[in-house]
């Protein structure tokens, strides 16, 4: 057979013809806002399980690293109004104690200046004096002194007067704050007792001052407080931010080793380089991983087992039947040979199929890729269908990017196993020859793309092809398209399809456009392989 050599192979809708679509499983929904459709439709399969999407896209819990974050910045930006209201009493608190040693200074200056004069209380200030207690504001700083029978000695007669009981003893200055012309002041006020005038009562003396400067001190204190916290609160939210997704680090760095393992890999993890808090779920991930890898083993056994029961059993029935059929028998009895014979090799092959459908799900598991010359697979996987093909007279053949005689240095290597990629390409080319009439042609083709790092093996074949809304369902397991003659299992596909998923690849369903009349498109079938390093410099 020439390397340039073309044919063509039928469709690939391999699948037997089923009566009606299963019916699909509807959202559960109160059975009085279902109509009869709809109820039909919900109760035609009661196996089927609900779908809970919008459920549990409902009750998806938070991600762990925003709950931290929540339950960290929340009392930090809580406390944070707190703490400005606690240091603005404190500073108004420190702003007032200065201001009330000096108020206290003047009040016992001023009463040093009241001395008994014929019976009478009277002030004598000294101009000293005088500018001391205006030395801040002339409009600022308030006195008042009332003689022994109430009456005004000096100062500011509008100056509110203290609680009789509120009075203090002589020599003793209190502090209150009141109201004066409007303006809120602090007040120092002591009374000053004459021992030569028994039977009077006390002279009061008070002195006062408006609380502009102490505010102004304490809006002072508060800037240089509360300024520096404006940066260093978003630096601190960028710090926990940090902080924390440095704590996340290890889930991260766990979720990267899981999700860089091969399908194949159930090796433990390394629970003692875990931190100690996730410890537990690794060792638990580990005993599941254990578990699974028993109840894959048990699955192996038992495919290995089934292979070995059912396919003799089938073969031995196959061999009788065609054997018997070499025998003079009525023709009625003929005929029931010739289905026995034929209906046990679809059965052989509906087990083989279901048997490589199991293994390419299982992954591979416990077997190594290896590198495998994909041109080699393809010209080998054509000879083995040379003579089914020639028995539908059918125009089998193989193009490549090189004669099969040329050097090594043209080789096209992918990364994978050498016998789920034969199985892969003999799916594909059966598939075409059992959809594609007889006299048809059926090209297996592989197409490097070495700037893209990809190799494509292509089937095409001339048949009447896949229409568009169909190609998403031909590649699940047991679905024919209604109508279409073929005696194919519904299963070349679905394996196809997990092979090529197993090493990474892709499939893709498209037209094969050739010239008949009329003009028919018939399908043509890619699966985009990686290729090895060394095999992406062909010329």
């Amino acid at each position: 057979m020439s390397a340039r050599q073309e044919h063509t192979a039928a469709r690939h809708a391999e699948a037997p013809p089923s009566p009606a679509r299963p019916a699909q499983s509807v959202p559960p929904a109160s059975a009085a806002g279902l109509d009869d459709e709809a109820r039909d439709a919900r109760y035609a399969n009661p196996f089927a399980p609900p779908d809970e999407s919008e459920a549990a896209a409902a009750a998806r819990p938070r991600s762990l690293f925003g709950e931290i974050l929540d339950w960290m910045l929340a009392p930090l930006l809580l406390l944070w109004p707190m703490s400005l209201a606690v240091t603005y009493l404190v500073a108004k608190s420190i702003a007032n104690g200065p201001f009330d040693r000096a108020l206290e200074t003047d009040a016992y200056v001023l009463a040093r200046q009241i001395h008994p004069v014929n019976g009478i209380a009277e002030l004598s200030l000294p101009d000293s004096t005088r500018d001391f207690l205006r030395a801040d504001n002339v409009d600022s700083v308030f006195y008042q002194v009332l003689g022994t029978r109430g009456e005004l000695v000096g100062g500011d007669r509008d100056m509110p007067l203290p609680h009789e009981e509120d009075r203090p003893q002589p020599g003793i200055v209190e502090f209150r704050d009141d109201v004066l012309r409007g303006n809120d002041i602090r007040v120092a006020y002591t009374t000053v007792e004459f021992p030569q005038m028994p039977g009077t009562q006390p002279v009061l003396l008070q002195v006062a001052e408006t609380l502009d400067k102490r505010s102004q001190l304490a809006n002072d204190i508060i800037k240089g407080v509360i300024l520096p916290q404006f940066v260093i609160l978003p630096l601190a939210i960028l710090l926990v931010w940090f902080g924390l997704s440095r704590g996340l680090a290890p889930l991260h760095a766990l979720q990267s080793n899981i999700r860089a393992r091969r399908p194949d890999d159930l090796s433990p993890l390394e629970a003692r380089r875990a931190p100690p808090e996730i410890e537990p779920l690794v060792t638990s991930f580990n005993d599941l991983l254990t578990r699974l890898e028993q109840n894959m083993e048990l699955q192996k056994r038992f495919i290995a087992d089934a292979a070995h029961q059912m396919k003799t059993p089938l073969a031995g029935l196959r061999t009788q039947a065609e054997l018997a059929l070499r025998q003079d028998a009525s023709a009625e009895v003929h005929r029931s040979l010739e289905q026995i014979a034929t209906s046990s090799g679809h059965a052989a092959r509906l087990v083989t199929q279901l048997l490589a459908l199991a293994r390419a799900e299982n992954r591979m598991s416990g077997q190594i890729f290896t590198p495998v010359e994909i041109t080699e697979v393809a010209r080998n996987a054509v000879r083995d269908w040379i003579q089914a093909a020639l028995a539908r007279r059918m125009d089998l053949g193989y193009e490549g990017p090189y004669d099969a005689d040329a050097q090594d240095d043209g080789r096209i290597e992918v990364d994978g196993n050498l016998v789920m990629l034969r199985e892969m390409l003999s799916n594909l080319i059966d598939n075409a020859i059992r959809y594609t009439p007889e006299g048809g042609r059926i090209t297996v083709r592989v197409t490097p793309e070495p700037a893209a790092g990809l190799v494509h093996l292509e089937v095409e074949d001339t048949g009447m092809g896949i229409p568009a809304a169909e190609r998403d369902r031909v590649v699940e397991r047991f679905y024919r398209i209604l109508g279409r003659e073929g005696d194919g299992s519904g299963l070349g596909l679905a394996i196809v399809r997990e092979i090529a998923t197993m090493h990474g690849g892709t499939l893709t369903i498209g037209d094969n456009v050739y010239q008949a009349t009329p003009r028919l498109a018939g399908t043509l079938v890619r699966v985009s392989l990686r290729m090895l390093e060394r095999a992406r410099d062909l010329p």
